[in-house]
């Protein structure tokens, strides 16, 4: 039996329609095709979240909302540029290796090559066998031809599109500081705004129970995710470090920057730390035992260290985050995946206070 709307008549079932399909499917496009807009304004809203309690604190001090704000971006500015910094010394180092340890993996590479090249020429003559002498000199003698070299690019238009990513980069950090500022230096008066818009007072009432409950969860998440990334960045730096790799400092702090991203972060340090184990030691054991050294070290944290952190503030389904990361990686790059968690936890603040989105709350919730 199809459910019926009492006060309206019209008949409802629990699939959305096709207006609410067309409207969703519009605004992921505006999202994807608009990311140069959107998402300067989304860090800067996460950052406001995250440094609107100390804002906050320091008004109840006295200080000028105003002033309190400018101090605090300061402090970012300061603080992104020791760590960048910071990452520069050990990247500087890692860069002029670069090519010892390309020529390193060429020849290991080299030794890896030669047993299936052997097989492959075994295979060719085996499958040449019945052919015709003239069709197999013919074959031979154009498998012989050379490829024409593939031109490299002008270096007029690789400075130009490096140049062209600098300023791009440049523009969206003085976006996201300007806006970053403009928010906590306006106190709570951009979401009493919002708020004013909404028809009903129950809705302003839930309007100000999600932005206080997001704003908590998300300052609180981050906080404690970047203490988690620090102590697991300390723990790995020490491992790689009596593992014998190069540069321990550097794979610390790529992984507090990484391990931001959840399973898409821990992938890719694998990866890395792959290969220069493989470009770095001639033991196949030794190689394994440095990607295994930061899987046995993530697991941990993940298992043991994060859930005891977080508690019950933020628990979400594992299973949507992952998507949830795979769906805002796919629509804005590597920020897109930053700001995925915070964006699902506050779906799910509001799906717990807003009852037609209940089944939202219900499935993001861990």
């Amino acid at each position: 039996m199809i459910p019926v709307d009492t006060q309206t008549g019209a008949t409802s079932t629990p699939w959305p329609s096709a207006r609410v399909v067309t409207a969703t499917v519009a605004v992921i496009f505006l999202l994807y095709f608009g990311r140069e807009f959107f998402v300067p304004i989304a860090i800067a809203l996460l950052l406001s979240a995250l440094f609107r309690p100390v804002v906050r604190w320091l008004e109840q001090r006295r200080v000028p909302t105003s002033m309190g704000a400018t101090v605090v971006v300061i402090l970012f500015i300061l603080g992104v540029g020791a760590a960048g910094f910071g990452v520069s010394v050990p990247l500087q180092s890692w860069a002029s290796k670069v090519p010892a340890s390309i020529k390193a993996a060429q020849s290991k590479l080299e030794g890896l090559r030669k047993p299936v090249q052997q097989l492959t020429q075994t295979a060719e003559q085996l499958r040449n066998a019945g052919q015709d002498p003239g069709k197999q000199g013919k074959d031979s003698g154009a498998t012989s031809k050379q490829a024409p070299a593939a031109s490299s690019p002008e270096a007029p238009g690789v400075i130009a599109r490096a140049l062209g990513t600098t300023t791009t980069v440049l523009a969206a950090a003085v976006t996201i500081l300007l806006l970053m500022w403009l928010l906590l230096a306006s106190g709570d008066l951009f979401y009493e705004k919002l708020r004013k818009l909404l028809p009903a007072p129950s809705d302003k009432r839930a309007a100000a129970t999600v932005i206080r409950d997001t704003e908590a969860v998300i300052s609180g998440y981050l906080v404690a995710t970047a203490l988690i990334n620090l102590g697991q960045a300390l723990a790995v730096g020490l491992a790689v470090w009596l593992l014998g790799m190069p540069d321990p400092l550097l794979w610390g702090i790529l992984t507090f920057g990484f391990e931001f991203i959840p399973y898409l972060g821990g992938a890719v340090m694998v990866g890395l730390l792959t290969i220069v184990a493989f470009t770095t030691f001639d033991s196949v054991g030794h190689t394994l035992a440095v990607p295994g050294a930061y899987l046995a070290i993530t697991t941990l944290q993940n298992n043991v260290v994060s859930p005891l952190v977080y508690g019950h503030r933020l628990k979400l389904n594992p299973v949507a985050v992952f998507i949830g990361v795979l769906f805002w990686w796919s629509l804005w790059g590597v920020p897109g995946a930053f700001i995925a968690v915070p964006i699902i936890a506050a779906a799910k603040i509001l799906g717990d206070h807003v009852q037609r989105l209940r089944a939202v709350g219900e499935f993001l919730g861990g």
